[in-house]
């Protein structure tokens, strides 16, 4: 299994739009390295949700429901593609970037040093502690 955190802003889609649908085809990516992990999803993998922007905290886990297909947003011809997901349950306790920055065990996560990037892996332990974190 592989972990994963996705970032959406709250205002375009938020964790309580993707709950009320009870998942969506996550498309629009439009970055290549984003593109690629993606293309690496697999049914089963869990998905920490983050807004970003304004609020800028995990607050959801999710599940990988399909692996990548092509993007029905794309133009047609174009290699972007987009995974099903579909939400499992809210963080008890939002986890906030700042609290991310403060604990040293998720000093290499990659929401820190590639922050732009919408979709990212992430270790086994940083996802165990962004859970732990979460659970309050």
């Amino acid at each position: 299994m592989n972990y994963w955190l996705v970032k959406s802003e709250p205002a375009a889609y938020s964790w309580a739009d993707f709950t009320r649908d009870g998942g969506t085809d996550w498309t629009g990516v439009r970055n290549y390295q984003a593109r690629n992990f993606l293309r690496q999803m697999q049914p089963g993998d869990l998905v920490l949700y983050y807004h970003s922007v304004s609020d800028k905290q995990v607050v959801g886990l999710a599940e990988v429901a399909a692996p990548a297909a092509p993007d029905a947003t794309a133009p047609a011809g174009t290699d972007w593609v987009a995974v099903r997901l579909t939400p499992r349950e809210a963080l008890p306790t939002p986890v906030t970037l700042a609290r991310i920055k403060q604990d040293e065990r998720l000093s290499q996560v990659a929401l820190l040093r590639q922050s732009r990037l919408s979709v990212m892996p992430l270790r086994p332990a940083e996802f165990d502690v962004l859970l732990e974190l979460g659970a309050g």
